[in-house]
């Protein structure tokens, strides 16, 4: 698998994913959004780092149609048209949370180096994904708070 960069769609997976999503029905893209990021928020056990990728692309996809949200990687990101996405923001910061949560592929594998900006990338969706509260003000930070950092992997090829 190769990883490039820190953003949602900057590795192998994740383009993979959004390739998949384009070829579904378009009757079946939401249903697959819903999926992915369910697989990963119910994993109990440890998460594959592929279905973390996956999870991620997911989330950045719901995240995109908030306020605020920013557009889908225009080369690695879906081509085809994405339904309405913004039922899913609770399911997409659960499944967010689990990536963030040991035991984990990614968290794990971005552990090994300078995360710094991965982990703020994943904070940055969560905080988009974050329903803001009457008046529009900003909600609290969503830094988890159990302490867990996540780094840059080594050893994951660009």
């Amino acid at each position: 698998m190769g990883t490039w960069d820190v953003g949602p769609f900057d590795n192998d997976t994740a383009a993979d994913w959004c390739g998949d999503l384009d070829e579904a029905s378009p009757d079946a893209r939401l249903g697959f959004v819903r999926d992915t990021l369910a697989r990963t928020a119910d994993t109990a056990e440890y998460l594959n780092a592929d279905v973390g990728d996956e999870a991620i692309a997911a989330a950045a996809l719901v995240a995109a149609q908030c306020p605020g949200g920013e557009p889908a990687h225009p080369h690695y990101g879906p081509d085809e048209p994405v339904p309405d996405l913004t039922d899913l923001r609770a399911l997409a910061l659960r499944a967010l949370d689990r990536v963030m949560t040991e035991p984990s592929e990614l968290l794990e594998l971005w552990g090994e180096s300078d995360g710094e900006p991965w982990h703020a990338t994943i904070n940055g969706l969560r905080s988009t994904l974050t329903p803001r509260p009457p008046g529009g003000t900003a909600p609290p930070d969503p830094t988890p708070t159990d302490g867990t950092t996540a780094h840059a992997p080594s050893g994951r090829s660009t």
